[in-house]
């Protein structure tokens, strides 16, 4: 059995919508993270609480929220209506923002762990060499962390890819517009569509073990890197 037409799409807008997921969230996690290990604020934790909370709270919490948030009523979806945008909710970019969210911490905190790894060092010597704080972070952290923004890229993309409350809530079931591989597998199922439904949940099973997979044999790799390097 073959994937159909509908299959086929609901896999490149799931594609489409990790992709762009994970590049967004490099993007803003990298200074959260950053700040999270070279702070001494008192607000560390509660900023800290607020990236983990996706991991403690329903998704589908998540997106009731982001719903009234993103809505007609709420000031997200007021603002975006006063720019032109439209509501975000039932679009491709409602799931975007939808995304960031739920998969935050997967991604922040890999690179804070490999910030605050770094220790204080290389940062020191990198100063006495009078580089400014911003040499300092490209050429010197952003290097070392490399294999922290790895993982974090890695499970950015795996967490993206298999969401699926959140997704529900905020993009519905819309054919090449929100349709995404989890909600087109939970319409199969609630079709008793039992063949196709074990190809995409086969599918996804099969991603998930080569994700995992993959980053524990980078990681064993970076392991016995270091490991050779101090000796």
């Amino acid at each position: 059995m073959m994937l159909d037409a509908d299959d086929l799409q609901a896999l490149r807008l799931t594609a489409e919508l990790a992709s762009v997921t994970t590049a967004l969230l490099l993007v803003l996690g990298t200074p959260i993270a950053w700040w999270l290990a070279r702070t001494r604020s008192r607000l560390k934790g509660a900023v800290a609480a607020v990236v983990a909370l996706p991991l403690v709270l329903p998704p589908t919490v998540i997106g009731f929220y982001l719903l009234m948030l993103m809505g007609p009523e709420g000031p997200v979806g007021r603002f975006t209506s006063m720019l032109g945008w439209g509501l975000l909710p039932f679009t491709f970019w409602g799931l975007v923002v939808a995304s960031i969210l739920h998969s935050l911490p997967f991604v922040v905190q890999p690179l804070h762990q490999a910030f605050e790894a770094l220790g204080t060092r290389p940062l020191e010597v990198a100063a006495t060499l009078r580089a400014s704080p911003w040499d300092r972070f490209v050429t010197v952290a952003l290097p070392l962390a490399r294999p922290g923004f790895l993982t974090a890229a890695v499970l950015g993309f795996a967490h993206t890819v298999g969401e699926f409350g959140v997704v529900l809530m905020i993009g519905g079931n819309i054919p090449g517009a929100t349709r995404v591989l989890s909600v087109a597998l939970y319409g199969h199922v609630e079709a008793m569509d039992y063949g196709r439904a074990h190809l995409l949940a086969a599918g996804l099973a099969g991603f998930g073990f080569a994700v995992m997979f993959l980053l524990y044999f980078l990681n064993g790799r970076a392991l016995r890197s270091q490991g050779a390097g101090h000796v």
